[in-house]
């Protein structure tokens, strides 16, 4: 550790050393050199490869490693503007952007992980299809993490007395963990950062329901042609059933009541505006919005109270993975902030070369070049910050996307949410429900295997989807 602290001593010190290119409350992105980025550009590729490549070191320092990444970013802005403006520059952020985002998550993730689904259901193509489907439903209710906790074990009870079963979880991953989410805020944390940045609660529901509608229908139906292929395949019987057919009986229902009330809360700080603001070194913080943060609070100790800990134990529930979204985020919401100022500063910035890829050579928007470059880095990286790079490119500017640039909105929204389908790292729950599976003793496909199944499932659809709806 003391050669990253070394290192990272070096990084600031490189970083530092020029001129400031700062205005006095905010970053001159036009100024800046590309070595900010690098900051940002390390803490996903540690994402990215860490629990894959030194998954050991991973698991047991990667809170480490955020520190000392975050360090290269908030220690050259402290040299650089000064103690006052760099903590107004990092509590912009913080404030607005990551305290609401972590407590949405925390809320989530709670709630979910207090709603358990016993017994089993009978297998058939029937109860598989039914499955995802409701699934996919459910995403964009209860988030994709939330969903994909609540139905993986059903699902790989019902498909647990077969010999080929990986398929089912592989096509849980696309559809549940992954293109369920796109249709609300809820649904997938890219879209609510989005709402963070002002888009409309509803406007991903009306704007990329058709696509989700086009693509989820055609995974699925390629989903059902193989489970009938297989199932004929398969001899009944061969395999005894160690969870044998059993009613469902839900547990943890006033989860459900509580999902409700973290909805109501979001649609409370959208369209309830009383005009009072309270300032926090430099930040105005919106009283709508710290109403809605304390209702996240508040929803996440009414489930710890409500529900019984039995069902959270059946559920494999654990602060673990919610503890490392909260200290990973940590990083990138500081390590994006150069970033950020830099794409705002547009052809005049250290990116221009990135905004002439997005761009025709008539000066139009590329919208299919926004769908494949965001979701291209979002199959790799985080979706989350990836989707804020490409909002951010494409203007920043929340009420222009939704009109004027709306279908360059909705090729970053759904290019974003799902292609995190395309690896294991492409969003939390695809790892999340890998474990699971494997832990369950299902013989899932490898890193490189699971990329087959979607290079020959997913890239096909998105490549028609392109034609179809981002010409």
């Amino acid at each position: 550790m003391r050669k990253a602290v070394g290192v990272a001593a070096l990084a600031v010190a490189a970083l530092a050393l020029p001129s400031p290119a700062f205005a006095a409350d905010a970053l001159d992105g036009a100024k800046l050199s590309i070595l900010w980025a690098l900051p940002f550009v390390a803490i996903l590729l540690c994402i990215a490869t860490g629990p894959v490549l030194y998954s050991h070191l991973w698991e047991h320092h990667y809170d480490k490693f955020s520190l000392v990444i975050g360090a290269l970013v908030v220690l050259p802005l402290l040299i650089s503007v000064g103690p006052s403006s760099a903590a107004a520059i990092i509590a912009h952020t913080a404030l607005l952007e990551y305290m609401p985002f972590i407590l949405l998550l925390l809320a989530l993730f709670t709630t979910a992980g207090g709603i358990y689904l016993q017994g089993n259901l009978h297998d058939s193509v029937f109860t598989n299809t039914a499955l995802l489907a409701i699934g996919g439903t459910m995403a964009s209710v209860v988030g994709t993490t939330g969903a994909s906790m609540i139905l993986i074990r059903p699902l790989i009870r019902a498909n647990d007395d077969r010999k080929y079963n990986a398929h089912v979880v592989v096509f849980f991953i696309f559809i549940v963990a992954n293109i369920g989410g796109a249709l609300s805020p809820l649904g997938d944390p890219p879209l609510f950062i989005g709402f963070l940045k002002g888009v409309d609660f509803f406007w991903t529901t009306t704007n990329l329901l058709s696509e989700t509608l086009f693509v989820g229908g055609i995974v699925l139906g390629v989903f059902m042609v193989l489970d009938i292929y297989l199932h004929r395949k398969e001899r009944a019987g061969s395999i005894k059933d160690p969870t044998p057919d059993s009613p469902l009986k839900l547990h943890g229902k006033i989860n459900l009541l509580l999902i409700g009330v973290i909805i109501a809360a979001i649609l409370m700080s959208a369209y309830w505006k009383p005009g009072i603001v309270f300032n926090v070194l430099g930040t105005e913080l919106k009283l709508q919005d710290l109403i809605r943060d304390g209702i996240f609070v508040a929803v996440v100790f009414a489930s710890l109270a409500l529900t019984k800990k039995q069902d959270r134990k059946a559920n494999g529930f654990s602060w673990g993975p919610i503890r490392e979204v909260a200290i990973l985020f940590a990083a990138i919401f500081t390590c994006i902030v150069p970033v950020m100022a830099m794409l705002q500063a547009g052809e005049k910035g250290p990116f221009a070369p990135l905004l002439a890829l997005v761009t025709n050579a008539d000066g139009s928007t590329n919208h299919a070049a926004y769908f494949w470059l965001s979701g291209g880095l979002s199959s790799f990286l985080d979706n989350a910050p990836t989707y804020l790079v490409f909002f951010q490119l494409a203007g920043g500017d929340a009420q222009t996307l939704m009109t004027a640039k709306s279908a360059t909105l909705a090729a970053i929204s759904s290019g974003a949410v799902y292609m995190g389908a395309n690896t294991y790292i492409g969003n939390a729950p695809n790892f999340m429900v890998y474990a699971i599976a494997k832990q369950a003793g299902i013989n899932m496909p490898s890193f490189f295997g699971y990329m087959l199944w979607s290079g020959a499932v997913l890239i096909p659809t998105f490549l028609i989807a392109t034609f179809i709806f981002f010409p």
